[in-house]
């Protein structure tokens, strides 16, 4: 019955308990107007002449007096052979109404009030029932069955994991040519589990599964198997799979499974009685004391490390697919497919945004492509153009323009040499990623951005890239020490930052004189599924070899940093003054101020061309020699 029928027999009934209601109101108002007097008065007063007319309606007697016309009414006893006579002796005039017809009606006024009080409560549990969580069906399975008339997304709409689609085409394969494997003694996976970072596309790739394969396909999240009662869960799975052996062969999606497979036993607070109890009825319906053939369970997580071992066993989960971040072919697909709804530009080069996006997942690269049509649609163009997707890469990378956030000459003047630190030091340095960007424009909760791209994906990094690293992450409080001669907050994330890099290369990564050593064992609740505290198993000489260790990689770093903003005090001058001047450079503009090359003129800004405000204050003090504390000459103003 569609939703349509229902609609329309809930606003009959509706009418017909208004129908009820008006009839019961009529009557018991109909009543209430005469005055009730006893039969043997109605008889005295009918000798009298007293009663001018009357109506019988069964054994109830409704009349007007003679005198003022006055209604009253009263009730006869069965069958009273008396009654008549006594009325047509008075000269009263008699009315009988038939009520064989209206049997039913009464006897619906009578029980008008259960039935409505009957249809509210059936209503109030259909109420109850709507959305899965049946009043009277917790142990039924919330599972949904993908029809085959729903929108399909099929592998063409799946791009950057091709390892992972091969091997669910082999699933795919295996349902409908299970004799091409079976005949050589292969016998069907019964589950695959799914692990990747957020965004990388597990769920599509299920979505993909659903579309490709003839079969039934059942799709459930992992939170809707737990409940407040113990028991549900296991209930439930019982019944999934009993769905599912109906149906067979077909698969069954369960989509963040860690949140009903976590590890058993583990976790603050004791178990869940509950959760485990669903897990262990998982583990038995998967791999039990009986089989489950055609039978096969797909499940998607991003945390594989706080799952049960007995779940992830050969015999339950046979195959774990990988489903990581694509790289730069994958990316340039990914961009390919979420494209196809976009219209673009011809100077929309895909390639060269693929290289741009190092470590975008495919969820960060649809993000990318839809704030790119976005900002199109803003400037009321009929295409996207390659503007838009930088505008787009900007956004997702570094946040936001906070163009509402005013800032002081002061935080805009320290914040430029403070970025300016940061570029030069790149720039300056071996080992460091090429410069794609800076800006002064606050951009999500940050000032200013320095933004280095990668030449290539980077999977393990060397000792040289990390120092590289500390070096850059210092050259903002170098420059704030040698150009602004004070020390200001905007360095602080870039010290914690450095703190933390600097002792995880002596802990963990066995990068200093203390040799290939790590230091401190992590201890996780599986039930936080954090780390919580660190087992220390070293000395106390050790720890202070530690710090000694974390201190001499900052000083080093710091020292590096200070040498090469110390000596190009010229291109740290230009830098800022174009930094106050344009707000945001670019890699080009970058290379041509460290070149000593002039950028082309904002005629935007400042007239002809000449820069004004903080920028003309800054170029005043452009020259090679001078105050090496402060960065400015002697008698001339200070930018605080």
């Amino acid at each position: 019955m569609n939703s349509t029928v229902k609609t329309i027999i809930f606003w009959v009934f509706i009418f017909a308990c208004l129908v009820l209601l008006w009839q019961v109101f009529q009557k018991s108002g109909g009543m209430g107007k005469d005055a009730e007097i006893p039969y043997s008065q109605f008889l005295q007063d009918a000798q009298g002449g007293q009663i001018s007319d009357v109506t019988i309606v069964g054994s109830e007697i409704h009349g007007h007096m003679r005198a003022d016309k006055s209604q009253f009414h009263t009730n006869a006893p069965p069958n009273d052979p008396d009654m008549y006579k006594v009325l047509r002796d008075g000269k009263v005039s008699i009315s009988v109404k038939d009520t064989s017809g209206n049997g039913w009606l009464n006897i619906l006024i009578q029980f008008s009030p259960v039935i409505i009080i009957g249809a509210l409560w059936f209503f109030m549990l259909r109420q109850m029932q709507s959305g899965g969580n049946k009043a009277m069906s917790f142990g039924k399975s919330r599972a949904r069955l993908l029809s085959m008339q729903q929108k399909k997304v099929t592998f063409k709409d799946v791009a950057g994991v091709d390892e992972a689609k091969e091997e669910l085409k082999e699933i795919i394969e295996f349902l409908r040519e299970a004799q091409k494997f079976q005949k050589l003694g292969g016998r069907i996976p019964k589950g695959v589990l799914l692990v990747g970072p957020p965004g990388t596309g597990k769920t599509l790739l299920a979505r993909a599964v659903a579309g490709e394969a003839n079969v039934p396909f059942f799709s459930i999240s992992g939170s809707d198997f737990v409940e407040m009662f113990v028991g549900v869960g296991a209930s439930r799975v019982r019944d999934l799979f009993e769905q599912g052996k109906k149906n067979a062969p077909c698969i069954i999606f369960i989509d963040e499974i860690d949140a009903v497979g976590r590890h058993r036993g583990a976790g603050l607070g004791g178990g869940h009685d509950e959760r485990e109890q669903t897990l262990n009825q998982l583990l038995v319906e998967m791999d039990g004391f009986e089989s489950n053939d055609g039978v096969i369970l797909v499940a998607a997580t991003n945390r594989p490390d706080v799952l049960d071992p007995a779940l992830l066993r050969p015999g339950r989960f046979d195959r774990r697919v990988v489903v990581g971040r694509p790289d730069v072919r994958g990316r340039e697909e990914v961009l390919r497919v979420h494209a196809k709804k976009v219209p673009l530009s011809e100077d929309v080069n895909l390639n060269v945004l693929a290289r741009g996006t190092p470590g975008f997942s495919g969820a960060d690269l649809a993000n990318m492509v839809n704030e790119a049509a976005l900002s199109a649609a803003r400037m009321n163009r009929k295409a996207v153009f390659m503007e838009d997707f930088e505008t787009a890469k900007d956004k997702v990378m570094m946040g936001a323009e906070r163009k509402s956030m005013l800032l002081s000459e002061d935080d805009k003047r320290d914040t430029a040499y403070h970025e300016a630190g940061h570029v030069l030091v790149a720039a300056k340095r071996d080992h460091a990623d090429p410069l794609h960007k800076v800006t002064i424009i606050p951009r999500g909760m940050a000032l200013g951005v320095t933004m280095q791209l990668p030449e290539e994906d980077k999977h393990t990094v060397t000792k040289d890239y990390l120092e590289t690293q500390l070096a850059i992450l210092m050259g903002g409080r170098c420059a704030e020490e040698i150009f602004m001669n004070r020390k200001t907050t905007g360095a602080g994330n870039d010290i914690e930052r450095s703190t933390d890099l600097a002792r995880k290369m002596v802990c963990e990564y066995g990068m200093s004189t203390m040799g290939p050593l790590t230091f401190g064992k992590k201890e996780e609740q599986i039930f936080l599924g954090r780390e919580i505290s660190q087992h220390r198993d070293f000395s106390e000489e050790t720890a202070r070899q530690i710090d000694a260790e974390v201190r001499r990689m900052i000083d080093e770093a710091y020292k590096s940093a200070y040498d090469i903003l110390n000596q190009n005090h010229d291109i740290m001058h230009r830098m800022a003054a174009a930094l106050l001047e344009r707000e945001t450079l670019d890699a080009d503009d970058i290379r041509k101020i460290i070149d000593g090359q002039d950028l082309p003129p904002m005629k935007s800004l400042g007239g002809p061309g000449g820069p004004t405000g903080l920028a003309a204050d800054v170029q005043q003090v452009l020259r090679p020699e001078g105050n090496r504390g402060t960065g400015f000459p002697e008698g001339s103003p200070s930018p605080a």
